[in-house]
């Protein structure tokens, strides 16, 4: 089921922990696709017919085919009067198909592409030849390196900082003396950098952080393992929380704990709002993930997109109001999408209420049980 197009923009700002409302507000709120003092009157001398190249990571991420790409796909239809046209591709976690990838976009004359990079400094290359070819490339959700022309995404850094705050909170008094596994992402992804940062500042100097671990590739069966090691090098009945940095983690850490032999769980982060993630969350075995609305952050990058194409530099400007660096560019426009520390007591209020999943989805027979101890039937 694909998320709502008009959300609900009172609640998201009091539900969202956050950076960056002005890009929620302008976003979600009708200020895109609206008529301005200095946008262009004259419509039909806008250019709709336009091909939007988009190249997504992976198919491990749920949220990438299920949500990303028909959010992309729908809102680059309803902005361009059915005209415009998506060529998608998944890179399926390799960055030399991403980059074969990109290369036909940039020879096959795309007028924008936007990308999702499996290696943000791998990319870079790919983006100076579309820039040296007069196309235009948002990032999206990762910081590609190279000449980009905007910045799609969330605030990492705050992720980072919700996920260790609800581990603090939920270790609640001697957090001190707890001891933490920390299950980070993979290294050469910009993101995990931030979602680190963002996490230390809430952890360091409140709980033991006993081991630390990167996660190659992101991938869960990494992660089941370098569990598997902490469990053996700081004691099983030790490890207090794992601050794990995304969802597909979490459940090989989760799997790894019970395989091990604990039946009451340690508090355990995610990120991604995965419907798998949100099921541990209601049956308690997943102490929280970030929901970061896919609504938000697609239709904001197929407005930049549209908008970059048709020379709307007001509209653009208005979409793109923060500003982030990367390794190679300085002050580049962003977007910085709000976040929601997803929780048992709030998954009514989110992702249930803007469209992500329906009841029946999250309460299967297996967690029916669960589910009416939360109210959610």
């Amino acid at each position: 089921m694909i998320p709502r197009t008009t959300p609900h923009c009172v609640r998201r700002v009091t539900l969202a922990l956050t950076a960056g409302l002005s890009a929620l507000s302008l976003t979600a709120c009708g200020v895109v696709g609206g008529s301005g003092a200095g946008e262009d009157s004259a419509s039909s001398r806008r250019s709709y017919d336009m091909t939007v190249g988009l190249l997504l990571p992976d198919r491990d991420t749920a949220r990438f085919e299920k949500f990303d790409h028909p959010l992309i796909k729908e809102r680059i239809s309803s902005l361009t009067n059915k005209q415009g046209k998506v060529v998608y591709a998944n890179a399926e976690g390799s960055a030399e198909r991403q980059s074969e990838q990109f290369g036909k976009l940039v020879a096959d004359g795309v007028d924008v592409i936007v990308v999702d990079a499996v290696d943000a400094e791998a990319i870079a290359p790919d983006v100076r030849k579309a820039k040296d070819a007069d196309i235009p490339v948002i990032a999206y959700d990762r910081l590609a390196q190279g000449p980009v022309d905007a910045y799609v995404s969330h605030d990492n850094e705050l992720v980072g900082q919700v996920q260790g705050r609800a581990l603090v909170n939920a270790l609640g008094e001697g957090a001190e003396k707890s001891k933490v596994v920390m299950m980070n992402g993979e290294p050469a992804d910009p993101n995990t950098a931030l979602f680190k940062k963002g996490a230390l500042s809430e952890l360091n100097g409140r709980v033991d952080i006993a081991k630390s671990y990167d996660t190659e590739k992101w991938l869960p069966e990494v992660a089941a393992e370098n569990m598997r090691r902490a469990i053996k090098e700081v004691g099983l009945g030790d490890v207090a929380a794992v601050y794990s940095a995304n969802d597909g983690m979490a459940g090989a850490v989760i799997e790894a704990l019970e395989e091990a032999g604990v039946t009451d769980l340690p508090p355990v982060t995610g990120q991604d709002a995965d419907l798998e993630a949100v099921r541990r969350i209601v049956a308690g075995k997943q102490y929280m993930s970030v929901y970061k609305s896919f609504l938000l952050q697609a239709t904001g990058a197929a407005d930049m997109a549209v908008a970059k194409v048709q020379d709307r530099s007001i509209q653009f400007d208005a979409l793109a109001r923060d500003r982030v660096d990367s390794p190679t560019q300085q002050d580049i426009p962003a977007m910085l999408v709000p976040v929601v520390a997803l929780t048992r007591e709030n998954i009514e209020d989110t992702v249930i209420e803007d469209g992500v999943y329906t009841v029946e989805e999250i309460c299967t027979p297996a967690y029916a049980a669960d589910c009416a101890e939360i109210g959610l039937t």
